[in-house]
């Protein structure tokens, strides 16, 4: 095609206010998105309906629940992590409690993800200077981003109004519900429209918008452990807690989300309109001229890329370690009104203990989040590829297994320490409340470092899916979705258990109360070893790129 045939479309792209061809991007980001966001939304989706399912059937007397409440409530562990229980008195009142807050954070951050993705992400390769070359309006990229975002978060929103409908929940709850979800993700979603007009790399973009809503989610769990309730109103998430689903829904604090949301579309373009395609408001300082001798190999290039991203994770972990180490002793008071719930978290810890029970139920937990973590970092290496940096690297004197082995052993050693923390933390915490510190930091500690051979199966799986089918790489979502649901959902609904060994999850030993096994930690070891291995080997084999 011709400059000359090229200048009339664009000057039709100006003329359209900046947004024509948003409609055919958003098209084809949806399109791109198909295995990203049925992943989120099967997730968010899993998380309400086994939250209601468990309530409804655990507690079947108000009295039930509303001891439940009463323990929540007195306790400043579960009101930071969760926030207080506004309306105790039904299974509906106590779900939204239990997943208002997590929900919303979790529809943040996948609102984050979608627009930084399509923005940013999309400018650092390179991809959006070739569409802009064509009739694409300037403002159409990030008009396509934020309504491909505010999609997921509406649909996200829809679904868990329609679980909750579907279990019998009062309507006007159940869609107050969806909405404060909704709002959540507005929000984030103009905020990542903000950083990825800040940042030069989607890395900085994510980082900046993830920045905001950890400092959001804080202000909301300080304000609902101590007595400064003023505080969350400064919070989306906040925000979303304040809706009073299914506790006397207030509509009106909806707006909040809405105007934040305006402003913030405003401010990202208005941002957009103010700098060169490609640079950032925030221009990186030029580096050094020549690398230190620190940064002249793959596994230091690989650190230097991911201690960022391990710094951030290791925080989440260090505070949601202190807070079940605040929570164990305790919990026998917060479920002493339904012997089903105590059945439950009985089975899914794998002893009779309570506390060891649901110690054990956590360190479960905690290690699906790390695997997160190993996911992502895969991701980092499909980024670096599709992002066309690799080929330089490997035309040097860096060969691709020991590239790819290098980045695999950073993500692996990542995870090592994230379950390392948090398993310290936990026994620090539960040690001193029990007067054991001696006993419970190594106790707690080696409970959760023995989840690191699951974890590692599922970063080798992505992995072999990164060196076999790179444009799938995302499917290493779809797994973790997967464990999630057999782990922590299987025992509720009774699933066969050869369906439920599917997870390596569930070969794990149950610690800590439970007994330990060297076979069952060396076979999923193993199992990470090979099929690392193979990965190694596919992405050895085929055409970067």
């Amino acid at each position: 095609m011709t400059a000359t045939t090229l200048r009339p479309r664009a000057r039709a792209a100006r003329g359209d206010g900046g947004l024509a061809g948003a409609g055919t991007l958003l098209k084809m980001w949806l399109r791109r998105d198909r295995v990203m966001v049925p992943s989120w939304l099967y997730l968010l989706t899993a998380l309400v309906a086994s939250t209601v399912y468990s309530f409804k059937n655990g507690y079947d007397t108000p009295a039930s629940l509303e001891g439940f409440a009463r323990g929540i409530n007195g306790n400043p562990s579960m009101r930071a992590l969760y926030g207080p229980v506004l309306n105790g008195h039904t299974a509906a009142g106590v779900s939204a409690w239990r997943v208002g807050t997590t929900g919303a954070a979790l529809t943040a951050v996948m609102c984050v993800l979608l627009v930084v993705r399509h923005t940013r992400a999309e400018e650092e390769t390179g991809r959006l200077e070739l569409v802009g070359a064509a009739a694409v309006g300037r403002r159409a990229p990030l008009t396509a981003a934020l309504a491909a975002a505010v999609t997921a978060a509406a649909t996200a929103a829809a679904l868990a109004a329609i679980v909750m409908l579907l279990f019998g929940l009062p309507a006007a709850g159940s869609v107050a519900f969806g909405l404060s979800w909704f709002g959540a993700g507005l929000v984030f979603a103009g905020v990542a429209a903000v950083t990825a007009q800040l940042g030069e790399t989607s890395r900085l973009a994510n980082g900046l918008a993830f920045g905001v809503l950890a400092a959001a989610y804080l202000v909301r769990g300080v304000a609902d452990a101590g007595s400064a309730h003023w505080l969350s109103w400064l919070s989306p998430i906040g925000w979303a807690q304040r809706v009073r689903p299914h506790a006397g829904e207030q509509w009106a604090v909806l707006l909040l989300s809405l105007l934040a949301f305006a402003v913030l579309a405003a401010a990202a373009y208005a941002l957009a309109g103010r700098r060169d395609l490609g640079a950032g408001i925030i221009s990186p300082s030029a580096g050094p001229a020549r690398a230190a001798a620190s940064l002249r190999g793959p596994l230091s290039l690989a650190w230097r890329l991911q201690r960022g991203t391990l710094l951030g994770w290791s925080t989440a972990f260090l505070v949601y370690g202190l807070a079940i180490g605040g929570v164990a002793d305790g919990v026998g008071d917060l479920v002493n009104g339904s012997d089903a719930v105590l059945d439950d978290i009985r089975e899914m810890g794998g002893q009779q203990d309570l506390a060891d029970a649901f110690l054990a139920t956590a360190m479960g937990l905690m290690a699906l989040f790390a695997s997160a973590f190993t996911v992502q970092g895969v991701l980092r290496m499909r980024a670096e590829e599709s992002g066309g940096r690799l080929e330089p690297v490997l035309a040097a004197a860096v060969g691709r297994t020991r590239w790819a082995a290098a980045n695999l052993a950073v993500t692996v050693a990542g995870t090592a320490v994230l379950l390392g923390l948090s398993g310290l933390a936990v026994g620090l915490v539960h040690g001193a409340r029990t007067h054991d510190l001696g006993g419970q930091l190594p106790r707690q500690l080696g409970a959760a470092l023995v989840q690191l051979p699951a974890v590692w199966v599922v970063a080798a799986v992505t992995a072999l899916v990164f060196g076999l089918l790179p444009r799938a790489t995302a499917a290493g979502w779809g797994v973790l979705a997967a464990c999630l649901l057999l782990g922590q959902v299987g025992p509720l609904l009774k699933l066969p258990q050869a369906v439920m060994d599917v997870s390596p999850f569930t070969h794990t030993p149950k610690l800590p109360g439970g007994g330990f096994g060297v076979l069952p930690v060396a076979a999923l070891t193993a199992v990470a070893v090979a099929v690392a291995a193979a990965a190694l080997l596919g992405f050895r084999r085929r055409d970067i790129g």
